[in-house]
């Protein structure tokens, strides 16, 4: 059965992705950190987005028989992973506060969270668009 996401649940995933992204961006730019520290959260970030939307459709395209090659899945599944692991490895090494260190991995954190559920429910919407359009 497909359904169309709810308002609040597409508004709520929006503001999810708001608030971990431009958290996190203001962060870096509040920050006392080199620029090329800067850089490197940032592109973690970036990457990061672009990875769990990235595995977010495979997953889903396996799920609905769509065929997906085994090499993609995983490097999917390996970005995702390394995204993760970049940012735990950057903080660990950082000269930051606790509390900022413990900021940045949750405004991350809920920016791939963001990232996942804006995905779904764009992916859900479109299908229900799709078989209404065909009834």
């Amino acid at each position: 059965m497909n359904q169309k996401p709810s308002n609040a649940f597409v508004a709520a995933a929006w503001i999810a992705l708001g608030i971990g992204m431009i958290g996190f961006i203001v962060g870096l730019w509040r920050s006392d950190m080199l620029l090329n520290e800067k850089g490197y959260y940032f592109t973690v970030l970036m990457f990061g987005l672009f990875a769990v939307i990235s595995l977010q459709k495979a997953v889903r395209d396996k799920l609905e028989g769509i065929p997906v090659t085994e090499i993609y899945y995983g490097i999917s599944w390996f970005s995702t992973l390394l995204t993760i692991t970049l940012l735990v490895i950057g903080l660990w090494n950082a000269t930051l506060l606790p509390s900022e260190k413990g900021f940045y991995a949750f405004a991350f954190l809920l920016s791939l969270f963001g990232a996942i559920t804006v995905q779904k429910n764009t992916r859900d919407s479109q299908i229900v668009n799709k078989n209404r359009d065909s009834e």
